[in-house]
């Protein structure tokens, strides 16, 4: 039998004290009744030398009971070498985590994890085996079990230690619960190692608490693996933060002085600083620009501050914000980029573009209506590009942006150029025009002989059919805003939608006429309006509708959207159509990284701070800025408080910390504590033992009082016998 706290069986000892002290005690002899003593002559009494136990029983019930009593205390349990792994003899398997996020570049903490490290590796027997995994949010493998068991035995571990040089921390953040779960799957597969190998996790980390662990909340933790905890702790305690929290998008003014950019600075539970400042700081140093504005934070807490945007005489560049009064600085800059105008391209095709340098020659027509219904606002900065049927040159495919509008006859090549780009996604709104409408539909539709004809109005027609499920017209779905009744249409062109495979009608006029028609090309979406906007067609471009069903129709292309210029370390960043054309992209050090043609996004964001999209140089030079977006940490990695191991017992993980002293040497002892615990809540004998001293007193108070009547009896037997003298 064993015992978990072996400690309180001194409390056995202390029942020999009433024993000896009752054997110790001298007893006179018993009294003999005398008449008188006056003339005898007097002498002290006569004590014997032997004592005598009295009332065994009793005596021995009552030692039971407080023996049982320590018993219970000490908490005891059978030994089940069964169940226990095999230590002499028995080689381990270990992985070996090492935490390389953001976290662990606090002072002393990567010092601390290599010694870490190093006490692990040598602590390794000869046949052990190791394999080391560098984790962030991502895991990457640097050593392997094949290669450890390929190196000579007395080489193993200069060749990890060698591999664990080259590591240093990153910007990333710390995904804990994945990298558990891959290290315990590949040791609990039963066909990598053999059946009385001990299967270990080491993990040397700073342990915080922003770690993730969603995924060991859906895994089982494999009872044959065992979790050991290396924590390292940094030279300073607390920490600070600060994060960029972005507006929605348009809630912030563009280039706007007296806007400016919300900062969120973030305090740890356990820090002993409350007072710190933010500034804008000067492109390439640490020296504040302007007067940094102070923020109490109390630990524990966060507060929000407002950090007015560099002023016009600012140099040009200023995106970094910084945090003063932190000691520790690897979260306390950030990259910020004021709200910029999101740039919106156009091309229209129409007969009133020749007219452009005569606005009084074009105020009726469809140009001059759309140039001021898009004239562009703080979130948008519009470019309309105008070009008339008759232009010379032919119209390169790449050159066409996203969204195109045609509202007068088309010739071939512009045809076939905007048929070519819309099947690779782009949009085309044809308005149709009394003139060769049928020629423009069939080319950019793709469906010869499609007849439109001028529709027969008497007086003006409504629009009577109106879908606002469709993406078009969402926007207008409160009946606030679905009042369409006011709109009135004096001529428009009719169209057989049917013709058109696939073809949507989100619109109708209240003769049943289509209005809109919506048919996708390839990638792309071919928009007809049956009507011109034009007071001469209809009152469409001097309506309310008019602005906000053509920003619908510009965001439901994905243009005009502004585009979060904002993201965290390792986060793949979406590129538009127009930028995954042939783009490069110039990270925070310098560095050009050539995108591929047709990709969807950029993922090598590694570094934090701006990175710039730019259209392709040559040689690596820079070429022109398309947009700007920054990379900052992930505000996860800020919150450094140490995680309690309770946590990942939580989740099903259960961990032995070994902070104070090496990880796979006392791993042996913690191991069998560990297994005395599970041995001991499974047993339960203090329960048992508690239940026999339970009972012992009660069978001994039964014969305490038994005794004492008996007693009582005896004694008043002989005075009720006795004859009475007269």
């Amino acid at each position: 039998m064993s015992f978990l706290a072996p400690l309180f069986l001194a409390g056995v000892a202390a029942l020999a004290l009433p024993v000896l002290f009752h054997l110790i005690r001298r007893k006179t002899r018993d009294q003999v009744p005398f008449s008188s003593l006056i003339f005898l002559r007097m002498s002290p009494p006569r004590l014997t030398r032997r004592s005598r136990l009295e009332d065994l029983l009793l005596l021995l019930l009552r030692c039971l009971v407080l023996a049982l009593l320590a018993l219970a205390f000490a908490r005891p349990f059978f030994k089940q070498p069964q169940t226990l792994p095999r230590i002499a003899g028995t080689g381990r398997r270990v992985v070996l985590l090492l935490d390389t996020s953001a976290s662990m570049r606090r002072s002393g903490v990567w010092e601390a994890a290599q010694a870490r490290v190093a006490s692990v590796v040598f602590g390794l027997g000869p046949g052990d085996s190791l394999a080391v995994h560098a984790i962030d949010r991502q895991i990457r493998v640097v050593t392997t079990f094949d290669q450890w068991n390929a190196q000579p035995a007395g080489a193993r571990e200069g060749y990890v230690t060698g591999r664990i040089k080259t590591l240093s921390p990153g910007w990333s953040s710390t995904d804990l619960g994945a990298a558990l779960v891959r290290a315990a799957e590949e040791l609990a597969d039963p066909t990598t190692h053999k059946s009385d190998e001990l299967l270990q996790v080491v993990l040397v980390s700073d342990l915080q608490e922003g770690a993730r662990l969603q995924a060991l909340g859906s895994y089982e933790w494999p009872k044959s693996v065992r979790l050991i905890v290396d924590a390292v702790k940094s030279k300073s305690e607390g920490n600070a933060g600060i994060q960029w929290v972005p507006g929605a998008p348009g809630a912030a003014a563009a280039g706007d002085p007296s806007e400016g950019v919300r900062i969120r600075v973030v305090n740890s539970g356990d820090a002993r600083k409350e007072s710190f400042s933010v500034a804008w700081t000067k492109p390439g140093t640490q020296e504040p620009l302007g007067a940094p504005i102070p923020v109490y934070v109390p630990p524990g807490q966060s507060r929000i501050v407002t950090l007015p945007l560099p002023g016009t005489n600012a140099p040009a560049g200023v995106t970094q914000v910084m945090l003063i009064g932190d000691d520790e600085a690897f979260d306390n800059r950030i990259a910020v980029i004021p709200p910029e105008p999101t740039p919106v391209r156009i091309a229209y095709f129409g007969a009133d573009a020749s007219e452009a340098s005569t606005p009084e020659g074009v105020s009726r027509q469809p140009l001059f209506f759309l140039r001021r219904a898009l004239e562009g606002n703080k979130r948008q900065r519009v470019e309309i590009t105008a070009r008339s049927p008759d232009a010379t040159g032919a119209v390169s495919v790449d050159q066409l942006p996203e969204v195109n509008v045609v509202t007068s006859a088309l010739s071939a090549s512009q045809a076939s150029a905007l048929r070519e780009r819309m099947t690779a996604g782009a949009t085309v709104l044809l308005v149709l025009s009394p003139e060769d409408s049928a020629s423009n539909l069939s080319a950019l539709s793709g469906v010869p002989g499609i007849a439109v004809e001028e529709a027969r109005v008497r007086g003006d027609v409504l629009l009577g059919d109106l879908d606002f499920k469709h993406p078009f017209l969402l926007p207008f779905a409160d009946p606030r805003f679905s009042d369409f009744t006011h709109i009135h249409f004096w001529k428009y062109r009719k169209v057989d939608a049917t013709a058109l495979t696939g073809a949507r009608v989100p619109a109708r006029f209240d003769t049943g006429d289509p209005a809109v028609i919506e048919l996708g090309v390839g990638r792309g979406r071919l928009v007809v309006f049956a009507s011109g906007w034009q007071p001469s067609d209809s009152q469409l471009a001097v309506s309310t509708k008019f602005v906000p069903l053509l920003q619908s129709i510009l965001e439901s292309a994905g243009v005009g959207v502004e585009q979060p210029s904002s993201y965290v370390i390792d986060d793949p960043v979406p590129l538009d159509a127009r930028e995954a054309a042939a783009v490069q992209i110039r990270t925070p050090q310098g560095r050009v990284i050539p995108v591929a043609k047709g990709s969807a996004s950029f993922s090598e964001t590694a570094e934090p701070g701006v990175y710039f999209v730019e259209s392709t140089g040559t040689g690596g030079s820079a070429g022109k800025v398309l947009r700007r977006f920054a990379v900052n940490l992930d505000p996860q990695e800020s919150r450094t408080v140490p995680m309690p191991l309770e946590t990942l017992e939580r989740f099903g993980a259960p961990s032995i910390a070994t902070t104070d002293r090496p990880a796979v040497e006392p791993s042996t002892a913690a191991l069998g504590a560990l297994a005395a615990i599970e041995a001991e809540s499974q047993q339960k004998l203090w329960k048992w033992s508690l239940t026999l001293a339970l009972a012992l007193a009660v069978l001994e108070t039964g014969l305490a009082a038994f005794g004492t009547r008996r007693s009582i009896a005896s004694a008043a037997a002989p005075a009720e016998s006795s004859p009475v003298s007269p």
